[in-house]
């Protein structure tokens, strides 16, 4: 999510109930112009390290005159700085006893089946239950190239979506790691239940992804904006089952949220996902085409979306490796209600 298919991992889609956010304004001082912005609201918001500085700012928390901005965005004399303080966090990930699938494992690294509904790593609304707590709980040592607060985590999904992820232990796999996810060498297929049936066999995606004009925790197809990075998307339809398509989707590029938001662009949002679909859950009388049904069991509850196998060169050895989560049982449940109900009629 990636992200592979978010490898910018956004904020939670979760809606919290919380206190209302803390900000700060400020005009900046001849004494700062040049600074990078994290730099300058480091040293300007005491209690706070540049680690979670920065990470508030890549969630889209800091605003200089008006505009949204990244961590590396030098400042000038006069401008207005808006900022949304990080809400209070340690930077250590404490360890928590959660259940691990394995798929693999040895001196190097791990690849797990992480399941929906998990987090990978500590973000605003979501300190707890994640996925590197799970790891640091499992785990002695993993490596530290992504700070303090990812530790081992050399590609992301989306909470909602499951399947394959690679964690390292060491930082020497996870720079061999992500130098293959750099050069594009790693081979991703992720299924995908789609609102509508794609009228081709197979194509090709390339439509360059941003921010969302107006809500923060979408993306959206943007053409020359400065948000904007290519992003392409190969598919394959497996099955079309009444007014559902089954896809096999291969992204070249891991843009946050990069299926998501290429699928609902062709006009079949992926099944259940509440910001590109407009709803987020499915129970089995919708499935079946028979409307709302008061007390009809509900079949899935999370974006029908799921990393089914990663193919990459070991780290150590080079060779080729192809790793396979098995489709989860909301899923697989899915499928066969649609797909009984088809032929039934």
């Amino acid at each position: 999510m990636s992200s592979d298919e978010s490898e910018s991992q956004s904020s939670s889609d979760e809606a919290e109930l919380h206190e209302p956010p803390v900000t700060r304004e400020f005009t900046i001082p001849e004494s700062a112009a040049g600074q990078r912005i994290d730099l300058f609201l480091t040293a300007a918001c005491d209690g706070y390290s540049r680690s979670q500085i920065r990470q508030a700012v890549q969630n889209d928390q800091a605003e200089v005159d008006g505009r949204v901005i990244r961590p590396s965005f030098r400042v000038r004399v006069g401008q207005q700085v808006r900022f949304q303080l990080p809400e209070e966090f340690s930077d250590e990930v404490i360890p928590e006893n959660i259940p691990l699938d394995l798929l693999y494992e040895d001196d190097g690294f791990v690849v797990v089946n992480k399941p929906p509904g998990m987090v990978v790593h500590p973000a605003r609304g979501n300190w707890k239950g994640t996925l590197t707590s799970a790891l640091a709980y499992r785990f002695q040592s993993l490596s530290d190239v992504g700070g303090p607060t990812r530790p081992g985590i050399v590609h992301r999904l989306d909470r909602d979506t499951s399947g394959v992820i690679v964690v390292a232990k060491t930082n020497a796999v996870h720079m061999a790691l992500a130098e293959q996810w750099h050069d594009r060498l790693v081979e991703k297929e992720y299924l995908a239940i789609t609102v509508g049936r794609i009228d081709r066999d197979r194509d090709v995606i390339d439509a360059p992804i941003g921010r969302h004009p107006y809500q923060r925790d979408k993306m959206a197809i943007r053409e020359n904006h400065s948000t904007s990075k290519p992003a392409s998307t190969f598919f394959e339809v497996e099955d079309r089952i009444s007014r559902f398509s089954i896809v096999r989707a291969f992204p070249k590029t891991g843009r946050t949220h990069q299926i998501r938001v290429h699928l609902a662009h062709l006009g079949c949002p992926i099944l259940c996902d509440r910001l590109y679909a407009g709803h987020a859950v499915a129970d089995e009388a919708w499935l079946e085409g028979k409307g709302s049904v008061e007390g009809s069991p509900v079949v899935l509850t999370r974006q029908a979306l799921h990393a089914r196998r990663l193919k990459l060169r070991h780290p150590q050895s080079g060779a080729w490796m192809t790793f396979e989560a098995p489709v989860p049982d909301d899923l697989d449940s899915t499928i066969k209600t649609i797909r009984k109900a088809s032929q039934s009629r």
